[in-house]
């Protein structure tokens, strides 16, 4: 049985919601970050494996304390800021108490099955959370505290979730700044494989592509405006979205496949000089692109 180690961790200050963030990177540090700039009240304390983000966290403003190992107790609220797959080495250090849980992934499904697998359920009290936000930018130095700011963030509670935890968790996010939609996690991984995962997946094959040919410098000294804001997500974070590639496989795939067949049918009507077809296919994309515009200005 694990031994509550609060009291050494940081201090719980009287009527104060303590929050604890494990994982400093760019999500957690904005996560930080944007509590303080709301005057959210929170007291923050963060665990991370690098000792310079911890160190910059401190130094920054956006962490009050720093856990000195993974195990958390007596936190109303907690964090896991982690790469999705690096969620399996640290659940077994930490005692949540009865602490709220909630998390960042982009990959719903493989986050629960990790609890599953390592702790043997899902905690009631556990609601899994992605944020539609982000930056190719990574690092606690990256952190803004506006990131989540008039963005969605989906939560994907399951049957047994805590409401009253969900209603902390709705709370939490709000305070950022953020729309809260729920889905199950199912539907999440389906909807983020084509909405996210696929198009940084063509990000990084694009710029792969160009910059193997003998004349890269070139190209890219070349390219204009509609390169760069694609090709702009190839800079994230190559082990996030690794992992978020081998825990969202058959989502992916799908998609992936649907895309292949889509360009191939492209490079059809290219070879057979088709412009009339060409045309109505872009035609289609140009109405479905002005509509999501639509959408996305409404929004805001």
């Amino acid at each position: 049985m694990k031994t509550p180690v609060a009291s050494r961790l940081y201090e719980r200050f009287c009527n104060v919601p303590s929050c604890a963030i494990i994982g400093l990177g760019l999500m957690g540090g904005s996560i930080a970050a944007g509590l303080k700039k709301q005057g959210a009240g929170y007291r923050i304390a963060a665990w991370d494996r690098s000792a310079d983000s911890l160190k910059q966290g401190l130094s920054a403003g956006l962490i009050d304390a720093v856990l000195d190992d993974t195990q958390v107790i007596d936190a109303d609220l907690v964090i896991l800021a982690l790469p999705v797959r690096a969620l399996a080495t640290v659940l077994p250090d930490i005692d949540f108490g009865d602490a709220v849980i909630t998390d960042v992934g982009s990959v719903k499904g493989h986050v629960i099955e990790t609890f599953n697998s390592v702790l043997g359920d899902v905690p009631a009290k556990f609601v899994p959370g992605h944020p539609i936000a982000g930056s190719e930018q990574h690092g606690v130095a990256a952190a803004n505290p506006d990131l989540f700011t008039g963005h969605r963030v989906i939560l994907t509670p399951l049957e047994n979730t805590d409401g009253a935890a969900t209603e902390l968790v709705v709370d939490f996010w709000q305070r950022l700044g953020a729309t809260i939609t729920f889905m199950t996690p199912a539907h999440h991984d389906q909807v983020l494989a084509q909405t996210s995962h696929l198009p940084h997946l063509l990000a990084y094959a694009l710029v792969d592509t160009l910059s193997l040919g003998g004349d890269s410098m070139e190209v890219f000294q070349f390219a204009a405006g509609g390169f760069r804001d694609f090709s702009r997500i190839a800079a994230s974070d190559p082990v996030m979205w690794r992992d978020i590639f081998l825990t969202n496989p058959g989502p992916v795939l799908e998609v992936l496949d649907r895309y292949v067949e889509e360009v191939a049918g492209l490079r059809q009507l290219i070879s057979e000089g088709n412009g009339e077809q060409l045309e109505a296919l872009f035609a289609r994309a140009k109405v479905a692109r002005d509509h999501f515009a639509e959408i996305s200005l409404s929004d805001d």
